[in-house]
């Protein structure tokens, strides 16, 4: 398990403002941080400090949030830095899409050291279970790519996650046949946004049916569901249960 490096260790600034809460997430997003990192970092822990510092000061005075945007910060040395930390909403994952899932950074970059190493790999995934036991995090693993359009976590680490997050030196799990549920019926309404409607929705379009992949669970996303659901003999209520889910998944797909 990584070492925390907790915020007054790392001379972290105090956050502006209260965070806003949160009791639990469907898992949690992996970043990067979108430019240069200096590769000396390997080498050199206190450059790890330094660079924890500028990503705060960068989020706080260029982006005006209250705090660093990230739940947990990662580095070479199989360190987890402490940001805004368990049960506290992100700021780095999007707009609607915060409250779903915790941040986590992985100390690389754009420039300069872009391929995580093994260390920083345990780091993440040392995170995540801290996020689980501390934070109510659920299974899933993503990208920040993953329901917001942006190139991080940058290909490689983004690689890594695509392959089911393996940590080094274990067994890794092949992937199961479609996408896990993800634990919520998306129904209208509310109007349900995020990567997990945009999921069902290209999977509905690649069976041929017409609709929509914008991540917006509406009124026409629900009509297609009904019509769905009647097809494959289940209720026609207009939600997408696990039953509805998977259904999306049986053969034949045209």
């Amino acid at each position: 398990m990584a070492d925390i490096v907790s915020r007054r260790d790392w001379g972290a600034r105090p956050p502006r403002g209260s965070y806003s809460s949160i009791s639990s997430t469907r898992g949690v997003k992996v970043h990067y941080t979108g430019g240069h990192v200096d590769p000396a970092i390997v080498d050199d822990h206190q450059k790890c400090v330094a660079l924890v510092r500028s990503i705060q000061g960068f989020h706080m005075d260029g982006n005006g949030w209250i705090d660093i945007g990230y739940s947990l910060l990662c580095c070479p040395h199989q360190k987890v830095f402490e940001g805004r930390g368990p049960h506290h909403i992100p700021a780095a994952n999007g707009p609607g899409l915060n409250s779903g899932h915790y941040a986590v950074l992985g100390m690389v970059g754009s420039t300069g050291l872009t391929r995580p190493t093994d260390d920083i790999l345990h780091g993440i995934l040392d995170a995540v279970e801290y996020l689980r036991d501390r934070g109510g995090a659920g299974r899933e693993i993503k990208g920040h790519r993953d329901g917001y359009s942006t190139d991080c976590p940058g290909e490689p680490l983004y690689d890594w996650v695509r392959r089911g997050a393996p940590r080094p030196g274990g067994p890794v799990e092949p992937p199961g046949p479609h996408p896990p549920f993800p634990g919520r019926v998306l129904k209208y309404p509310p109007v349900m946004v995020g990567e997990d409607v945009r999921t069902w929705q290209r999977q509905m379009s690649r069976r041929g049916w017409n609709i929509d992949v914008d991540g917006l669970y509406g009124e026409a996303s629900r009509d297609v569901c009904r019509r769905f659901q009647r097809e494959k003999g289940l209720s026609a209520t207009g939600t997408v249960n696990r039953t509805t889910w998977e259904a999306a998944w049986e053969a034949p797909v045209t």
